[in-house]
Formats: C-alpha cells, structure tokens, sequence
C-alpha cells in the first residue's frame, strides 16, 4: 500500500519527466570512464561483468516500469525554493537525489552488503550523479522542477523540464559517444577545479543554474535556435561536470 500511495503521489512526475534523457546519461557515464583510477576500473569491471558506465547509467530509469520499485522514483530530484540552501530545506518524505547519493555511496562501500545490493545501487549512483547535475532536477517544487510551465519547442507542445532533459540535446544531433569525446577535452587544471567540491556544493550550483533557467522562457513562449544559441554551451557544461564528477565519486567510493 505505502508503495501505491508513492506512486500516486509522483504519478505527475514520472508522465512529464524524462530525467535528463537516455543521451545525457549516456554522456556523463562516458566521460568518467577515462577518468577513472585503475582502482576504480577493476572494482566496477567485478560488480558491472565488464559493462560500460553508458550501458548502466539508464538502469534507473529502466525499474520505472516496476511499480515495486516506486520507492526510488523520488530520489531523481530535489525541489526546494531558489532562495534556500539544500541544507536549509524541508527534506521530503520520499527522499531526494541529495540522499539518494549519499545512500548509494553508503550501501556500496558497506562490507556487510551483498554482492546484489552493492551492483543494484552504484547502477544508481551512476543515474543520479547525472540527474544531480540537469538543473531542473534541482528546482522549485510549486511548478514540479518546471513541469508545469507549458512551452513550444520547433513548433511541438513540451515543457521547461523536457527542454532540459531532451529537447536540447536531441536536438542538438550528435550521439552520446560523438558528444562525449567533444566533451571529454579539459585541461588537468580545469578537470581539477570542476571535481572539487561536495555533493552539496553541486546541487547548489544546478539550484543556481535552475534559477537562471526559469527565467530564460515563459509560459507559451515558442522557442527554437536561438534558444540552442543562448543554452547548448550551459547544457554541455553540465554534461562535462556530471561525467567529471561521477569518476571522482567513484574514485572516492573504490580507494
């Protein structure tokens, strides 16, 4: 029953939300790969049977179709008012990606946990490393992250949250393993500077980031190029970010 009662309440979520799409994911898993210690890469070889970061980083979004799963779905986003801190805000009931990230960490890096639970949740943790970083995951809770505001994109019905997790980045026309190499061309100082930090100084930055966004179209507002013009280089940013900052956790959780 407390599972249905879950699912009612982010039925809203899960039929307007893409989370950050099955390209950007992709993207952000990519990226890590090459910025992994060896460490690392022998640990995630064991727990993934020697599948890519890309391959799992869609797995929570797969257990979407299992209703038993539905205690998860909440831990995609954090919504909270843009003038309060994560830390100053009223955490919900369900959870947040906030906590769902320290709780995946947890759980791995926990000798006592299976060898199942431990696969299960760094599939997570590479989901919601990336979801962390689309700023509209990161928004207010009164419009649903952005659900609620109604727009064109090219002519076609969406929504400010859909422009973020997929209508910018397929439109855009590159494959997540032509985006990735693009993406993956930091200097050492800069790849340093973008992986410094905590989970909490990075929501707070896509809070800032979203923010921003919800200022950059209103209601009805047809939007096209120049819309890619004005927001592909934050979209590639945040994509850049996420797949830096997924090495360094898993660098963290396998040292």
């Amino acid at each position: 029953m407390k599972n249905l009662c879950i699912f009612l309440f982010l039925l809203p979520y899960l039929v307007s939300a893409n989370f950050w799409g099955k390209t950007g994911h992709r993207v952000t898993g990519a990226i890590a790969e090459n910025h992994l210690t060896p460490k690392a890469k022998r640990a995630l070889n064991d727990l993934l049977d020697g599948h890519s970061l890309a391959f799992v980083s869609t797995f929570a979004d797969e257990i979407k179709a299992d209703r038993s799963n539905s205690r998860f779905f909440a831990w995609h986003f954090v919504n909270y008012p843009l003038d309060v801190r994560y830390e100053d805000s009223e955490k919900s009931e369900y959870g947040d990606v906030v906590m769902a990230i320290e709780e995946c960490i947890r759980i791995i890096k926990d000798e006592n946990s299976s060898r199942e639970d431990r696969v299960f949740y760094l599939k997570l943790l590479v989901h919601f490393v990336g979801d962390l970083h689309q700023p509209m995951h990161a928004g207010r809770g009164d419009d649903r992250g952005g659900n609620d505001i109604q727009l064109q994109w090219f002519g076609e019905g969406t929504n400010l949250h859909r422009v973020w997790d997929k209508n910018l980045i397929e439109s855009y026309g590159m494959t997540y393993t032509e985006l990735a190499d693009e993406l993956d061309r930091v200097p050492r100082k800069q790849k340093k500077k973008i992986q410094e930090g905590t989970i909490y100084d990075w929501v707070h930055e896509s809070h800032q980031l979203a923010a921003q966004i919800y200022d950059s179209a209103k209601v009805g507002e047809k939007l096209a190029y120049r819309y890619t013009y004005d927001y592909n280089d934050l979209l590639f940013q945040q994509l850049q970010k996420a797949g830096l900052r997924l090495a360094q956790v898993l660098n963290d959780v396998f040292k």
